[in-house]
């Protein structure tokens, strides 16, 4: 019987996108998200999610900008993905097709 959540039979489980990917998707679909649900609808821990925004707003791939006691996210889709296979594209590419609604949020400095 496959896996349900890969396809997987052989009972490994792996997925085509890091975490990293699914944190940006989690930010894109929720700029004003908290790092908790964020964590949680990755699967990750919230120490794990504030250690990937804190790797994707270094790398330049999004903007942290503090409102009262939140964190809103800007997006920065003109960021080009790091593997040389793919660093002809940008990320917002990847947030074009698996964001559940268009990203309003996005960095004017792109």
């Amino acid at each position: 019987m496959a896996n349900t959540v890969t396809g997987d039979t052989n009972g490994r489980n792996w997925t085509f996108l890091t975490n990293h990917g699914h944190v940006l998707l989690a930010i894109a679909r929720d700029p004003t998200a908290r790092l908790r649900d964020v964590a949680a609808e990755v699967g990750v821990t919230e120490r794990a999610a504030q250690a990937i925004v804190a790797d994707l707003e270094a790398g330049g791939y999004l903007h942290r900008t503090r409102v009262g006691r939140r964190n809103e996210y800007t997006l920065n889709p003109a960021g080009r993905f790091r593997h040389p296979a793919e660093a002809d594209r940008q990320v917002g590419d990847l947030l074009a097709l698996f964001a559940d609604t268009p990203t309003a949020k996005t960095d004017p400095r792109a």
